[in-house]
């Protein structure tokens, strides 16, 4: 795939305005579909079942079928609608979307059109340089899931130049809230970056009220920015596009960032922008061209013939109210102040997007500047190489386990970056990997000296330095030791052994 042109980012912002519009799909986690009682694979007790194995004639289209509807679902679609301050509807209903969904057996979408279950909200968004947004919600629609394809052939898992593909209908049928903006304006520079903030705070909602796994790289949670460009002094807005299922929160500023770039580079040459949705492709870190974007009309929404409207009681809504979470905001500022953490610190960890993982690393066990460290650290360092969300590389339980195997002294931190690559890849708790690799700590005090004693002994200078108060001199006997235990020994305690082994006064 060619690369479009682009224009410098600051040139771009020079001559245009963007606006941006996002549409965040959250899976619920529902024990069943949002139509059926098959099991949901957003849920995961359910998650990675074989193809077509979590199905029943609904998901399926099959003839004389009818749905029924998940009141768990409206009830966790009701929750996410307070959190963002939206109205609840008294009386919503459900339509029928249709256009040509290979997988989507039906071949239409049951979704919500013109009555919507919540709508006209808005949510605080916190940028990294402390720039505070907030950005207007239109409307938290329930819907189903299409199913997935997998397309074989060709070179890049796309349906270009594939031989055939293959449907999966486990998905098809998963519950789902569409959250929607309004237009965004004002990002200005910060656009990009105001794209992630939303989504991260989006997703932080969504965790502390329960109702999502929130997995971006399974698709629980994905992201459509829609972006367009308008000159500067002009009140039409520009023409917009609309990338589609955008799956990582780094991935959302990358798309957002490039469609300004792409777009403004169009229009400075005398282009025209097309109205259509495009693929984010994360190896190229580029979009391409899918299908042109089609208009609400175009969808022939009708209200759905087998489903009553729903009419939640005031008495639900209000007992839904009463049990919703702290704001993220309120959150924050008190987990900074129960974890001591500065302004700086605590910075540090909004800006990685890991708040929830903190907290739950935390309960799990750890200390909230262990649960800092390693997630902001070496997680943090290894998901950036991979190009992934470090959120999806590793449990909260299983840094907090490591972070406690550090503490007891069974791991240095060396030691214990060795077990966390195990653990990503697979092979099992931190306490698995360490007794599968054998990567526990020497404790023994008879085999650091016998280590020590003849690293000294083939060392007669640095014996001698030691000696006569060169404490320096120790670290390559330490070093030494170290190599000769393959890393597996408490460096300070080697230090301590070798001046005593040496006779040095500092040792006493």
């Amino acid at each position: 795939m060619a690369r479009a042109e682009l224009m410098d980012f600051d040139q771009a912002l020079e001559l245009f305005e963007p606006v941006i519009g996002l549409e965040v799909h959250v899976e619920l986690n529902t024990k069943t579909k949002m139509f059926s009682s098959a099991p949901n694979p957003a849920n995961s007790q359910f998650h990675g079942a074989d193809p077509n194995t979590l199905t029943t004639p609904v998901c399926l289209g099959l003839p004389g079928s009818l749905p029924v509807v998940n009141g768990e679902a409206v009830k966790y679609s009701i929750s996410l609608g307070l959190a963002l301050g939206c109205e609840i509807a008294p009386s919503s209903r459900f339509a029928r979307k249709n256009y040509f969904y290979p997988d989507l057996a039906k071949n239409y979408q049951i979704s919500q059109y013109d009555e919507p279950i919540a709508f006209d909200g808005e949510v605080e968004v916190e940028l990294e340089n402390g720039r505070t947004f907030t950005v207007p919600i239109e409307r938290a629609h329930m819907e189903e899931d299409a199913g997935k394809l997998t397309h074989v052939g060709g070179s890049t898992g796309r349906i270009q130049g594939a031989e055939y593909s293959l449907v999966d209908y486990n998905r098809a049928g998963v519950p789902l809230v569409e959250i929607v903006t309004r237009p965004i304006f004002g990002g200005e520079a910060d656009t990009p970056a105001l794209a992630r903030a939303y989504v991260s705070t989006i997703r932080d909602v969504v965790l502390s009220l329960g109702i999502s796994e929130a997995r971006m790289e399974r698709g629980n949670l994905r992201c459509d920015a829609n972006v367009s460009l308008r000159p500067r002094g002009q009140e039409k807005l520009g023409t917009r596009t609309e990338t589609k299922n955008v799956n990582s929160m780094r991935s959302v500023e990358r798309a957002v960032r490039y469609e300004i770039q792409r777009q403004a580079a169009i229009l400075a040459g005398g282009g025209t922008i097309t109205q259509e949705t495009r693929h984010w492709h994360e190896d190229t870190g580029a979009t391409s061209a899918g299908r042109p974007k089609s208009d609400a009309d175009d969808y022939r929404y009708f209200p759905e013939p087998d489903l009553l409207p729903v009419v939640p009681s005031k008495q639900l809504v209000d007992e839904l109210r009463a049990a919703l979470p702290e704001p993220p905001a309120v959150r924050r500022r008190r987990l900074k102040a129960e974890w001591g953490f500065t302004d700086l610190e605590f910075q540090d960890v909004a800006n990685s997007g890991l708040l929830i993982e903190l907290e739950a690393t935390v309960s799990a066990g750890a200390t909230p500047a262990a649960a800092r460290k390693w997630w902001t650290g070496e997680i943090a360092r290894l998901a950036n190489a991979a190009d992934q969300d470090a959120s999806g590389l590793v449990s909260p339980e299983h840094v907090a386990e490591l972070a406690q195997l550090v503490d007891a002294g069974t791991l240095t931190d060396r030691l214990a970056r060795q077990v966390l690559e195990g653990v990503i890849a697979g092979e099992g708790s931190p306490q698995q990997v360490v007794d599968a690799r054998g990567l526990a700590v020497v404790s023994d005090d008879g085999a650091l000296i016998a280590a020590i004693d003849e690293a000294l002994g083939s060392q007669p200078d640095v014996l001698a330095k030691i000696r006569d108060g060169k404490v320096q001199a120790a670290g390559a006997v330490i070093g030494a030791v170290m190599k000769a235990m393959q890393g597996k020994a408490d460096a300070a305690r080697v230090r301590e052994l070798v001046l005593e082994r040496a006779g040095n006064p500092a040792a006493e």
